[in-house]
């Protein structure tokens, strides 16, 4: 019996599937640890899969 293997997951376009990024405000706490913040992708929000088109058909 065959086995189906799922497609693999579309990349998102905009970011090639790095979506978050951390990104250093260039100053310390007071525990000498880096303040960072996290930036997301805004197309997949984050996620690196690109959703797939809708299909528009007409609803008779």
């Amino acid at each position: 019996m065959a086995h189906h293997t799922p497609p693999p997951p579309r990349i998102c376009p905009a970011c090639d599937g790095f979506a978050s990024a951390a990104i250093t405000l260039g100053s310390r706490d007071a525990h000498g640890h880096l303040r960072t913040i996290t930036a997301h992708c805004p197309a997949c929000h984050g996620t690196g899969i690109a959703r797939r088109a809708r299909r528009q058909g007409v609803n008779a």
